[in-house]
């Protein structure tokens, strides 16, 4: 079928509210300082004491910063951002999993070496996100962050995924302890893992994509 044309001009994208975007530049500036404690925390105590302390040096503060992200859920949800809403929920759903059905329930399993190597790819990764978008929303968008932004997930998202499986199924023997119903529903939450992992994978892939993509347009613009 052949496309009308219409004489009509483009919609014009309005202009963003100061306030929304003051709101979320102070969100993500204080969600970046509240992932650089932990991963401060985690990197001091790992060097100098061990991975096993890791829980006592940040468990808390790691538990109730991820809770803090559940803003996001209602961030997409209510048009805030732009943000998929299916991928937010997937993303933090997981994390809340984690800080409270795994470790706060069993923080023996936070002495694992696998809870260190979560928080490091999780506060990594999470200050370098949040970084980039209270800088961008700023109006300044530094090379070196956004490079970060779309290409260590490469490698971090792998580190995290299978910290946080490989605590998930530990988990399941001492679950079954207190309920012999709950292995059976971590069991549930891992067989989800694979599929949820990859969206959440190929839709950074795909937002890389469209970065470099921009960014390769506007150096052709100005040569």
């Amino acid at each position: 079928m052949a496309s009308k044309t219409s004489s009509k001009p483009a919609a014009t994208k309005p202009p963003a509210s100061p306030v929304k975007t003051a709101y979320l530049v102070l969100y993500n500036f204080a969600s970046a300082v509240a992932w650089s404690v932990v991963l401060g925390r985690v990197l001091a105590v790992c060097a100098l004491r061990g991975p096993q302390f890791a829980y006592a040096a940040a468990g808390e503060w790691t538990k109730w910063t991820q809770t803090a992200a559940a803003l996001e859920v209602a961030h997409s949800l209510l048009g805030v951002v732009r943000a998929p809403l299916f991928t937010t929920l997937t993303q933090v759903s997981s994390r809340f999993l984690l800080v409270w059905a795994i470790v706060d329930s069993f923080p023996f399993l936070a002495t694992s070496p696998l809870y260190s190597s979560m928080l490091v790819a999780w506060s990594v990764t999470e200050v370098i996100r949040y970084s980039f978008f209270a800088l961008s929303l700023s109006g300044w968008q530094p090379a070196a962050l956004t490079w970060l932004r779309y290409n260590t997930f490469f490698v971090l998202y792998p580190i995290g995924i299978t910290s946080e499986c490989a605590l998930i199924y530990l988990a399941t023997v001492p679950a079954a302890m207190r309920n012999p119903v709950e292995p059976y529903i971590l069991y549930a939450a891992l067989a989800i893992y694979v599929p949820g992992s990859y969206m959440l994978y190929t839709h950074m892939i795909s937002q890389r994509r469209k970065v470099l993509r921009a960014q390769k347009a506007r150096a052709g613009k100005a040569q």
